[in-house]
């Protein structure tokens, strides 16, 4: 199976940098079987009814760009050295691992300064990353990094235009809860009030379930044999709440459809081979790739994705190839916006 496979020509324009407003307005592919049809996320109450639980991604975007400083000393006297750190994740000594620029001039004992009330010292570093001690922790530290960080916009969108204050808001989820992700969950971000609503009104069912997409979620897939890929992980929990709400739905015969990559991959991974879930909390790396046996996902609902990606991978395992590459040659075609702010695909095998 090689990297090759998952191509595709993807137009410039067709990369979203502003998502639709309001959020339930984006256009909506809907793939059942061989059959493509066009309509917007709002239908999607019109489309789905008691049988059908929805699993979302509960997870929380942290304010994960900083830009600050560092005291540099030279033979003219101290001067001011500007730093870029991008949070990646918490670690268990309560430091965090981040990307810096530029990271080479950074030496363990420095100190980083982001605002009058945030600063980091540099506790080690390797190749790729940094590990920082901030100065505040908990509620505290929550409260100045919202201050002074900047939203973590995907590089594809970041290439094209900063994040601003309005990005706060779009990239986050009506129903984010939990603080921890550096990438929303961008499926989601699609879902406003109204439309759980009438959701809700339908009769579809609801679980909650964590996971904290990483930065390695934009990383490029670097081998030709996709099957040695190595994946990132990501920290994630299936609450014994959220278990029974799936397994008691299961049971009775009901569709359980997946509300983006992170929760299919999350589900799949607290689910034994006989289809059971079970409470979950970790690090999952699964990588679902063209010939995996779904456990637990009847359908997703997800955005269009990266060409080469372990995303376009997974949709490919859902869908099959074949299918999935003319599921993208009519998104292509009748100009469907791409990525984490683009439009909604509702994949149903």
């Amino acid at each position: 199976m090689k990297l090759d496979d998952f191509d595709f020509e993807l137009p410039e324009a067709l990369i979203a940098t502003r998502p639709a407003r309001p959020r339930s307005s984006a256009r909506m592919l809907v793939a059942e079987g061989d059959d493509i049809h066009d309509l917007h996320v709002r239908d999607l109450a019109g489309l789905l009814g008691p049988d059908d639980l929805m699993v979302l991604n509960n997870t929380k975007v942290i304010p994960a760009r900083l830009s600050g400083y560092r005291d540099r000393v030279t033979g003219q006297g101290v001067s001011r050295a500007g730093i870029e750190v991008t949070l990646l994740e918490p670690q268990a000594d309560g430091c965090w691992s981040a990307l810096a620029k530029p990271m080479r001039k950074l030496a363990e004992g420095e100190v980083v300064v982001f605002s009058d009330a945030l600063s980091a010292e540099v506790k080690g570093r390797d190749e790729t990353a940094i590990r920082l001690d901030f100065n505040l922790k908990g509620e505290d530290f929550d409260r100045a990094l919202a201050e002074a960080g900047a939203m973590p916009l995907p590089p594809y969108i970041a290439a094209k235009r900063p994040a601003d204050r309005q990005d706060n808001e779009d990239y986050q989820t009506v129903f984010a809860r939990r603080a921890g992700a550096v990438a929303a969950p961008t499926a989601s971000l699609h879902f406003d009030d109204a439309l759980l609503a009438a959701l809700k009104a339908r009769g579809v069912k609801f679980a909650e379930v964590t996971l904290h997409v990483g930065a390695g979620t934009f990383l490029p897939v670097k081998v030709e044999d996709v099957t040695t890929h190595k994946m990132h992980a990501e920290w994630g929990e299936v609450t014994e709440e959220a278990a029974a709400a799936v397994n008691a739905h299961r049971a009775a015969g009901g569709r359980v459809i997946a509300v983006g990559t992170t929760a299919l991959r999350l589900i799949e991974s607290a689910a034994d081979l006989g289809g059971t879930l079970h409470p979950w909390r970790g690090t999952t790396e699964i990588f679902i790739y063209p010939g995996y046996r779904f456990r637990m996902a009847d359908a997703l609902m997800t955005n269009f994705h990266l060409p080469k990606s372990t995303l376009m991978m997974l949709v490919s395992a859902l869908m099959g190839q074949e299918r999935i590459r003319r599921i993208y040659d009519h998104a292509v075609a009748e100009g469907y916006r791409f990525f984490s702010y683009g439009d909604a695909s509702l994949l149903l095998p």
